[in-house]
């Protein structure tokens, strides 16, 4: 067994929010669907975006949101109804425009799904568009340390 605490990197800056699995969350076969997933995911992000750094709809005043460009979910064992889970988020990290956040969702101290999600800062009409310097900055203080963002990345030169 693998506890969610153990793929959580040494001094990440997490946030843990609890969801107890509603009946309408489970499929057909009295799981989890798999997709219900990704929500918990977006929940715990806007959380950790509030608490660490400012809440969404104040990103969303200063004209940026963050679209989803890329989704990893690695499934380890299904939740079922009544399951009470803990979605655990930290920020991997933060580039000129874009940043990652990594997900570790736990039931009864058992990981259940890990995962990881990668966004572009775009305005309200879709278009990439920077991370101001003040807050790419600030974000960066909860980064990882050294994990910097992968140098095949477009927004690369504006880091």
């Amino acid at each position: 067994m693998i506890r969610p605490s153990a793929i959580v990197p040494a001094g990440a800056t997490t946030i843990t929010i609890p969801h107890r699995i509603g009946f309408f969350e489970t499929d057909g076969m009295g799981i989890v669907h798999h997709a219900n997933y990704l929500r918990h995911c977006e929940n715990a992000r806007v959380v950790w975006l509030e608490t660490h750094d400012r809440a969404y709809p104040d990103w969303i005043a200063a004209g940026l949101h963050f679209a989803v460009t890329r989704v990893e979910l690695d499934y380890r064992r299904p939740a079922r109804f009544d399951d009470r889970i803990e979605i655990t988020t930290w920020l991997e990290w933060v580039g000129g425009a874009s940043l990652a956040m990594a997900y570790a969702i736990g039931c009864r101290d058992e990981l259940l799904v890990s995962g990881r999600t990668e966004h572009a800062a775009v305005d309200g009409e879709g278009r990439v568009r920077r991370i101001a310097r003040a807050d790419r900055e600030r974000l960066a203080r909860h980064a990882l340390p050294g994990a910097g963002q992968p140098g095949d990345r477009r927004d690369d030169v504006a880091r």
